[in-house]
């Protein structure tokens, strides 16, 4: 579902009972790149901040470039609700883009729509890493993420799953959670990653083998295999389960835990050398 048709839609043409007030928001963000005065990728300043609704953005200028935050004021995603971020860079933008805590669904009787559009101009860079999205029992959610590159361009994109929280003696049995990321260089479709968790998918050889966290993170850039060894010398997280595997422009890591705290450690060192020693966003401070 577009941006347009998710905000616009409307959810009550059904034929139904008469339904609680549900979560709409749209958060999009316009970077301009450089200053004639600053080198390629130097640089990116604030041109247009859109807000509606639940969803806020942050955005936030340091000397190690821009970093925009993504919020949703709700408090979660329940039944019937739809978020939206956008973010839009111009050529030459260089930007970090993230979610201020991790995103949390509940029960639901019908899905949650999440859209997250981003277009990276002609040898811009994005990282898209967001914190960890927690699937409570019997969650439904829908979520389309899509990234545009223009020529040059190029991208790091993270995204982590946590099911229920162990600490508070929490179990996850049903849940309907349909993901799905691409990544296109103009028009040309490089990365499509679907995931779909239910019930079945929690154990067996190929699926979650009773794990209860898992992430998978891709690097899409020229050059991005001579980052596969290095990136597999730390994947050495006890109780983590990771492996990597690259083609010459796109590098794949994807790794699974019983436990969130585990998996984030492994990440933030997978991270580090994906992004050559880059901190992370400040949002991410453990």
């Amino acid at each position: 579902m577009s941006l347009h048709s998710l905000l616009t839609s409307d959810p009550t043409r059904r034929s139904a009972p008469p339904r609680l007030e549900r979560s709409v928001g749209l958060a999009r963000v316009t970077l301009a790149g450089p200053t004639p005065h600053q080198g390629q990728g130097q640089g990116a300043r604030l041109e247009r901040l859109y807000q509606s609704g639940s969803a806020k953005a942050v955005p936030l200028f340091t000397p190690q470039g821009a970093e925009i935050a993504f919020l949703n004021t709700s408090g979660g995603l329940c039944g019937g609700d739809r978020l939206a971020y956008a973010l839009d860079l111009a050529p030459g933008a260089r930007a970090t883009a993230t979610t201020q805590t991790a995103e949390r669904a509940y029960r639901a009787d019908r899905p949650a729509e999440v859209s997250v559009e981003m277009t990276v101009g002609a040898g811009g860079w994005l990282d898209w890493l967001p914190q960890e999205t927690i699937l409570f029992d019997g969650a439904q959610v829908v979520r389309r993420t899509e990234v545009a590159l223009g020529a040059g361009a190029g991208c790091l994109l993270a995204e982590s799953v946590i099911l229920g929280r162990i600490a508070m003696g929490e179990t996850v049995s049903a849940l309907d959670f349909r993901d799905t990321r691409a990544v296109r260089q103009a028009g040309r479709l490089l990365w499509l990653e679907p995931l779909h968790l239910c019930p079945a998918a929690f154990d067996g050889l190929a699926t979650l083998r009773g794990a209860r966290a898992l992430a998978s993170v891709a690097l899409i850039r020229p050059g991005a295999g001579d980052l596969l060894a290095p990136l597999r010398a730390v994947l050495t997280e006890s109780g983590v389960a990771a492996a990597a595997s690259a083609l010459p422009d796109r590098l794949m890591l994807r790794m699974m835990a019983a436990d969130g705290w585990p998996l984030r450690r492994q990440l933030v060192r997978a991270l580090a050398v994906l992004r050559q020693g880059a901190p992370l966003p400040r949002v991410w401070q453990m």
